[in-house]
This record gives structure tokens, C-alpha cells and sequence, in this order.
């Protein structure tokens, strides 16, 4: 049985049944909203030889980097790999199969021949833009989309996604006025894409236009966090405008509030909670015992060695409560990655580790080792994965060792640098007055 969907795209095993709540769950994936695997899971209950039901299963458990997802996600492969399937299912199936194994860059490669094959497979698409942004691919961020794009039009289900998609790489690739237009235009079309919100966020993170930014994530919050499982990284977005402004007490309201208030324990969450107390941490300010709760709800994952972006995160936290023994944990497990055959292997030898050890030795006030390290891999960070503005944490960290290090040149060349970006920001102009009596005193 093979039923057409809302783009005429073959879905072997479907019928109509299936394929509604198939749809359900692609809307839901797309806005990052609301629970797609139930829907998905309806779908296969309907029809269990629904073959890209099991691959989108797969997909929503392989994203999200999750070390224990990688079994639920092995096992929708071994389901979908005994049905009858079409050339595109099985490019999907193929690109799954690669990820299982720690190949993201062979997916990310797989599903772009499938995209190319069939440019409004919007799952191919959203499945190799994430790809691209974990192995730190600016380029295909935006090109895997714009390659696409001449074959949607506003009449078409997911129209918004693909927007809001192109919108990010547009802004990865430092294209900010067509980027936030793109995403602008998205959210028009449906207000509930959390990607297409959170892509205009990024172009007022870099542009340093964190008035606008606030503007922007305020004006109708419900829209993008109500019922999101994209809502915590959001809410960070709006932290980060008044982390630069030095608006302390708004940042440390929204950590204990939407950030952290739930206590969650998904990966991608406690990433941006360790951003931003590290980001607090650099500035000196006193968290509290923010930090043991989250080194704790970090500590299970210190072993996980999947994936390096992940390790330096938890590192953060791990440094800023004390837990140098989880630290060692990490360093164990990233030596062990370092000889495995997955891409994680380079992503750890080439970028995590080094930043493991220099988020290590910051803690241990060991500035200088902090500096060298940084500096080492600052060029090539973008190999492991983040955005621009997730990685202008290890800038703000060099700035601060350097400074602490009194590394008075360097620390005045790193503050001008930030100056081209954010000119009028109250962090900026506090960094160049710290770094600029030091170079006097020299």
C-alpha cells in the first residue's frame, strides 16, 4: 500500500488514516511544538508498516543528541528496514542508519541527495539542517535550503519551516537583512515556528541590537513557548539580550523562571543553562547553588562521549560546582571517543577536548593554560557544532583569561574586535575599560 502526501511524495504503508496523524506530527516537528512522537506512534498503531512514520520516529529521537535515544532510534531502523520501500524512504533509512553509527556528516550527505531528488521532502530538509548545524556547516545551513526553495510556494503545507530554515543559514552566513526578512515572513505565516522566531533572534544577537531583541521574543511570547520543546533555548535568546545589557537580575529571573524553573533534564536544555551561568560565572556574579543542581542533573551524561558540544557544556558546569572529578569523567570518556570511528572522534580531538581542558583550567585559575587552549581551536570551533552566538561564550571567556591573566595587548585586541559587532553595548564598553588601564600600566 502507498498513499501520496500533501506534497505527492509516495508513502509506503500509509492510508489516509495514518497519514493524518503523520501530518500532525511533521506540523509539530516543524514549530517544535507539542508531542510528535505520540503522533507519530499513533500513526504506526494505525499502520505498522508505515515506513516513513518509523523514520521521522527515528529522526525525533536522533536530533535531539540524546545518548539514550540512539536505541529507540536503532530499533524504528531495524522495523522500517524489513518493509517494502521507495527509493526516497530508503534514503532516509540510509541517512538513519549513518547517524546510528555517529556519521553525521554521511547523513547530512544522504539526505542531500534525497532533498535534490525530491526538494519538498520537508522532513529531508529539517533532518539535514540540524545535521548541518551540529557539525557546524554554515554554508549547507542555507544552501541545502535555498537549493530547495524554488520548488515551494506560500499555497504549501510547512512553506513557513522552510522560510524560517533558509532564515538561519541566511544568518550563519552573516547574511542579516535577507535573513531576518525570511524569518519575519515565516512567522507570519504561522506564528507557533519557534525555528523561524528564534532565526530572527539570532540576527539581532550578532547585529548587537538587544533593545530590538527583547522587542521581538516579548511581543507574543505565548506564540513560541507555550506547549515548545524549542521554548528553553528561546527564552535564552531573550537572557542573552539582557546578560549584555547587564541586566542581571531580569537573566537571573529568567534562568529560575522558563530556563531552568522545570528542572529539565533534555540535553539541549541544560546546555543553555550552562551557557548562561557560565556567561554569569565570567562576569562574577554569584549564582548561588545553581551550579550543584545542575552539575547533578549533568553529572549521569559525563560518560556519554556522543557528542563533544555536549561534553564542554557539561564541563561548565561541572567546573563551576566543584566536581573536578566529573571533569576527569569527561576527559576519560573524550579520550575514549578519540579512537572511535564516528565523526564525534574529530569533533573531540580537533575542538571539544582542548575546550574541555580550557574551561578546566579557568576554574583552577589557570588563565594563561586557558588562553592557549582557546586560542588554539578558536578558528576551527565552528567544526563541533553551535551557532555563532553559542560560541561567542569561548570569546568572552578568552577575553575574560586574558584579562585575568593580565594579557594586557591581547586582551585590548579581543575588546576591539567585539567593538565592530557591539559598539553600543554596556558589555563591551565594560570589557575595553577593564582591558584599556591594564595596557597603561604597561
Amino acid at each position: 500500500m502507498s498513499f501520496h502526501d500533501d506534497h505527492g511524495l509516495a508513502c509506503t504503508g500509509a492510508d489516509a488514516d495514518s497519514a493524518a496523524h503523520y501530518r500532525r506530527a511533521l506540523h509539530q516537528f516543524r514549530c517544535y511544538i507539542e508531542d510528535p512522537v505520540a503522533s507519530v506512534d499513533a500513526a504506526l498503531a494505525l499502520r505498522p508498516d508505515f515506513v516513513m512514520a518509523h523514520a521521522l520516529k527515528a529522526w525525533l529521537h536522533l536530533l535531539g543528541t540524546e545518548p539514550g535515544a540512539i536505541a529507540v532510534a536503532r530499533d524504528c531502523l531495524a522495523a522500517a528496514s524489513r518493509l517494502p520501500a521507495n527509493a526516497r524512504e530508503r534514503g532516509h533509512l540510509q541517512a538513519i542508519g549513518a547517524l546510528v553509527d555517529g556519521r553525521f556528516r554521511q547523513a547530512g550527505r544522504v539526505l542531500e541527495e534525497v532533498a535534490i531528488d525530491h526538494p519538498t521532502d520537508a522532513l529531508a530538509l529539517q533532518a539535514g539542517h540540524l545535521l548541518d548545524f551540529y557539525v557546524g556547516n554554515a554554508r549547507m545551513l542555507r544552501d541545502r535550503i535555498a537549493r530547495a526553495l524554488p520548488a515551494w510556494s506560500s499555497a504549501m503545507p510547512g512553506y513557513h519551516a522552510v522560510l524560517g530554515m533558509y532564515a538561519f543559514g541566511l544568518e550563519e552566513c552573516g547574511e542579516y537583512v535577507s535573513a531576518e526578512a525570511q524569518g519575519r515572513a515565516a512567522v507570519e505565516i504561522e506564528v507557533r515556528d519557534g525555528w523561524a522566531q528564534h532565526a530572527v533572534a539570532h540576527v539581532m544577537e550578532m547585529q548587537g541590537r538587544e533593545r530590538d531583541g527583547i522587542a521581538w521574543m516579548r511581543a507574543d511570547p505565548a506564540a513560541w513557548s507555550t506547549d515548545s520543546f524549542f521554548r528553553v533555548h528561546n527564552w535564552w535568546h531573550l537572557a542573552l539580550y539582557h546578560l549584555e545589557l547587564g541586566e542581571i537580575d531580569e537573566v537571573l529571573a529568567l534562568y529560575d523562571g522558563p530556563i531552568r524553573g522545570e528542572r529539565s533534564t533534555v540535553i539541549l536544555d541544560m546546555i543553555d543553562a550552562s551557557a548562561m551561568l557560565w556567561r554569569l560565572h565570567l562576569r562574577g556574579i554569584d549564582v548561588g547553588t545553581r551550579w550543584q543542581q545542575l552539575a547533578e542533573d549533568w553529572a549521569p551524561f559525563a560518560a556519554a562521549g556522543n557528542y563533544a558540544f555536549n561534553d564542554v557544556h557539561a564541563t561548565m558546569a561541572f567546573v563551576g560546582a566543584e566536581r573536578l572529578d566529573l571533569v576527569d569523567t569527561v576527559l576519560e570518556t573524550q579520550h575514549a571517543a578519540i579512537q572511535g570511528e564516528g565523526d564525534n572522534a574529530a569533533f573531540t580531538r580537533e575542538v571539544g577536548q582542548p575546550l574541555t581542558r580550557a574551561i578546566r583550567a579557568f576554574g583552577q585559575r589557570r588563565y594563561a593554560e586557558t588562553v592557549r587552549l582557546i586560542r588554539d581551536v578558536r578558528e576551527i570551533a565552528h567544526r563541533f557544532g553551535g551557532s555563532h552566538a553559542q560560541r561567542s561564550v569561548l570569546d568572552l571567556t578568552l577575553i575574560e583569561a586574558a584579562l585575568r591573566d593580565g594579557q594586557q595587548a591581547l586582551a585590548v585586541a579581543l575588546c576591539n574586535e567585539r567593538v565592530g559587532a557591539r559598539p553600543h553595548s554596556p558589555l563591551t564598553r565594560l570589557l575595553r575599560q577593564r582591558a584599556a588601564p591594564l595596557r597603561v600600566a604597561a
